[in-house]
């Protein structure tokens, strides 16, 4: 078997070693795992897509979701995991794989065996094209091995329908019960949010003696956790979102409000109120890289600034390095936990583990914590598609906007 990446435009490409999987740009398969042939190929080949073999009908269903960057990688993730063990492990194309190699694949999930083959070494994480680049960071908890499943799951049915396959293989799945949707879980209560913001109000960067840097990321960890818990948003969309997203408009009262437009999933367009307090912060955040208090309308600066270089304030965070300033936060936040004495050890472990997505579940909790009405929290959060009319239901907003004023609030304890 041999395995190509695909060849350059100024020659052709070398073998690289059978052991080693490629990423899904890169890989180039033999005719006999191509899927051209596929024992689960659809037998007319009427297909709805112009796909001759497995790659070009994996990329034309990830092509469905390009207006969606993290939902792509996502998905190309767990069938470039899936594509790379059937051809490496088993030998065999995409369209040949049975519903018993299916139930093998989920239990090496588990366990990506060889890890040498399979699992990245150390905890740096390095680009697709290094040599060292492997698909798994080690082995996926059993509610990542679900998710995958269930992405591998649309991919063949979608397949299936398009004609390509003859059949679904996973569709013969164990059927479970739907559980009752349980509560959200990975989120920080009231008492360990007030260690994560007391956290941020101690950092060096605070005190009369810090250096610009230090000064500067200060700024930006308060700033990043203020827009993630008062705006409700996906660490895509801060990276996603320029200052020029937020411009102010007159309700039916008169009163002037900040709004924020925000594009989410499946690239939908919500208004998330900024609200006083939101845009006193970023009056504050700007102020401390020199800027006016207020953006211009249509700013291009990125929601978060570098903290050097003048030159790049163009250039926004990576959702990787937006991580990487919160796991710096909540790892700071878990020491001082510990530093109280081991009952507080559950506790700090809590804080060590959260997230981005742990902040937007945090703003949820408190805000219905709060009372802030459900439908004001799920328009906030972009959990239903906004109506063709809500153009029109300008009252209805200044409500929502009203609401989350009045009960989501942040409360820092330093104001300058």
């Amino acid at each position: 078997m041999e395995l190509l990446p695909l060849p350059p435009s100024d020659g052709p490409a070398a073998p690289l070693p059978t052991a080693l999987p490629i990423p899904l740009e890169r890989l180039r398969l033999p005719p006999a795992l191509s899927g051209a042939a596929g024992s689960n190929r659809a037998p007319d080949r009427a297909t709805g897509i112009a796909a001759g073999d497995d790659l070009a009908a994996v990329t034309a269903w990830l092509a469905r979701y390009a207006d969606s960057a993290a939902t792509l990688t996502a998905y190309r993730r767990e069938v470039e995991r899936l594509i790379l063990w059937s051809v490496l492990q088993l030998g065999k194309p995409l369209s040949s794989l049975t519903h018993e190699d299916l139930l093998a694949y989920e239990r090496f999930l588990a366990d990506p065996q060889p890890a040498a083959r399979w699992v990245l070494a150390g905890s740096k994480k390095l680009a697709r094209s290094h040599p060292d680049w492997r698909p798994f960071a080690g082995p996926l908890a059993p509610r990542s091995i679900r998710q995958a499943l269930v992405i591998l799951n649309a991919l063949f049915a979608w397949l299936t329908e398009a004609s390509y396959l003859a059949g679904n293989p996973l569709a013969l799945a164990r059927r479970r019960r739907a559980p009752t949707r349980p509560r959200i879980k990975r989120y920080l209560s009231h008492e360990l949010w007030d260690v994560v913001k007391a956290t941020i109000e101690a950092m060096p960067g605070t005190a009369d003696t810090a250096t610009e840097r230090e000064r500067l990321h200060a700024a930006r960890c308060r700033w990043l956790l203020t827009v993630l818990y008062l705006g409700g948003l996906r660490a895509a969309e801060v990276t996603g979102t320029t200052m020029g997203a937020f411009f102010c408009r007159r309700d039916t009262q008169g009163i002037e409000r900040w709004w924020l437009e925000v594009t989410g999933k499946g690239n939908k367009t919500r208004l998330v109120p900024a609200t006083d307090e939101l845009i006193a912060e970023l009056a504050r955040y700007r102020r401390a890289h020199g800027l006016a208090p207020t953006p211009q309308p249509g700013e291009t600066r990125p929601l978060l600034l570098p903290v050097i270089g003048q030159e790049n304030r163009e250039r926004g965070l990576s959702r990787s390095a937006l991580h990487l300033i919160l796991k710096e936060v909540f790892g700071l936040a878990a020491a001082s936990l510990r530093a109280r004495g081991p009952e507080w050890a559950a506790q700090a472990d809590v804080l060590a583990s959260a997230s981005a997505h742990w902040l937007r579940h945090t703003a949820g909790s408190h805000m219905t914590d709060r009372q802030v009405d459900l439908r004001y929290v799920r328009d906030n959060f972009g959990h239903a598609s906004i109506s063709t009319t809500s153009g029109y239901l300008h009252s209805e907003d200044d409500a929502r906007h009203e609401a989350t004023q009045v009960r989501h609030r942040i409360g820092w304890t330093s104001k300058t």
